[in-house]
């Protein structure tokens, strides 16, 4: 096995960063057309000044008409946003892993022997509209198709690699979004049945489905979740699950799809997590270990996980080329400090838990709470190492220990 201290470009993390920052912006989009619905329902909903009226039945039933016609048109257009996006994401993602995998090869030979990557037109598509149980997905692989046809194969993303992915629950973004549409129809209309029943006035129901929303409201994606109301704040966060997991799913495929091209130089992949205070239990304890392709975990491993995947060249294809493992030199990765999330360069080779153990008391407060942050400490007091440490807080499932699991850990080690 490759030493798990092999140069990895910080670009790299960086792009993990931006990638994050990509997703707020698609995120945005889907969510202000989204809000402006619910706005515009709610204030009609609000100008309903007589619910005695004879007329008022029908006008109500005209507006909730309207609100579910209108969250049925922006889920077919999320979906088409989602794939557009997607779309210039796994090219740009694909040209991008093939440089790095390039810049790992400190020889002009080692970097031309890079396979490149295309990608289907349709890939993208396929990945937010194709149900894989629907359709026969499973085909011999390319290096098998080879052997049997001899044909050399092909390395691409095809509309058939894009109908395997889904989200971790197993649906579609398209069918998601279908899901997401009606569901807050119904619960928009049902708020409103019920707040008259008791009661309330329009006005009164109209501000508790809207919140503190306004037509072009400005800000990022949490504080427009902050602002909203009970029809606006757990779409909006629902919205930006969705785009977060399949950024992370196309730009991992990405990864995936030229380390496949590439198995002469690369057999094996490290598992990167986010260094900051957001990252899952289970993310953070597999950062920094190292899997066979085919073989172990893949981001992502949950809904929003932010991870990637990094190649670990092969030292027969260094030998092949007469580089020596030492000209693979530690770089170094960006980190975000304390609460603040001051941004910091950290070796390429910390993980997670060597990261968390230098940060400020507070943070890692946030963390793990008090209790078990005193004890992550004082267990590295002792002499453990911050990820021996760390894993005793974390099952394999990744759900965590209660204090008193630990505590029987920690004594009995």
């Amino acid at each position: 096995m490759a030493p798990p201290n092999q140069a990895i470009p910080e670009a790299l993390y960086r792009n993990a960063l931006n990638l994050n920052r990509f997703s707020n912006s698609v995120s945005n989009e889907l969510i202000n057309r989204y809000n402006d619905i619910i706005l515009d329902i709610s204030y009609q909903l609000a100008s309903i000044d007589d619910v005695t009226s004879p007329g008022t039945a029908l006008r109500l039933r005209t507006i909730l008409a309207q609100l579910q016609e209108s969250l049925g048109s922006w889920a077919i257009d999320s979906s088409k946003v989602t794939i557009n996006q997607l779309q210039g994401l796994v090219v740009l993602e694909t040209d991008f892993i093939q440089e790095q995998l390039k810049k790992l090869l400190p020889s002009n030979a080692a970097k031309r022997s890079v396979r490149t990557v295309e990608v289907s037109s349709n890939f993208a598509k396929s990945v937010v509209t194709t149900d894989p149980t629907e359709i026969n997905v499973f085909t011999l692989p390319s290096e098998l198709r080879a052997t049997v046809t001899g044909i050399e194969p092909k390395f691409n993303l095809t509309a058939r690699d894009g109908a395997v992915i889904t989200l971790p629950n197993g649906a579609t973004v398209q069918k998601t979004f279908r899901g997401l549409a009606k569901q807050q129809s119904d619960l928009f209309t049902k708020t409103v049945r019920n707040g008259l029943l008791i009661g309330e006035t329009t006005d009164q129901i109209s501000r508790r489905l809207r919140g503190k929303l306004q037509f072009n409201q400005k800000g990022t994606v949490r504080q427009k979740i902050a602002a909203g109301g009970e029809a606006t704040r757990i779409a909006n966060n629902q919205v930006h699950t969705i785009v977060r997991t399949s950024v992370n799913q196309v730009a991992n495929a990405a990864s995936r799809s030229v380390y496949a091209a590439n198995k002469d130089i690369t057999k094996q992949y490290k598992y990167v997590a986010t260094l900051d205070n957001r990252t899952s239990s289970i993310c953070a304890r597999l950062d920094g270990q190292i899997f066979e392709y085919g073989k172990g975990p893949t981001p992502p491993q949950h809904f929003n996980c932010r991870s990637v995947i990094v190649a670990v060249i092969d030292n027969e294809f260094l030998d092949e080329f007469g580089i020596s493992r030492d000209d693979l030199e530690i770089g170094t990765r960006p980190s975000k400090t304390g609460l603040k999330q001051i941004g910091q360069l950290v070796p390429a080779n910390q993980t997670y838990p060597e990261w968390l153990s230098k940060q400020p008391i507070d943070l890692q407060e946030e963390v793990f709470g008090k209790k078990r942050s005193a004890l992550f400490r004082k267990q590295i007091r002792k002499g453990k190492s911050p990820t021996q440490v760390f894993r005793q807080f974390v099952r394999e499932d990744g759900s965590e220990l209660t204090l008193k699991e630990l505590e029987k850990f920690t004594k009995n080690s």
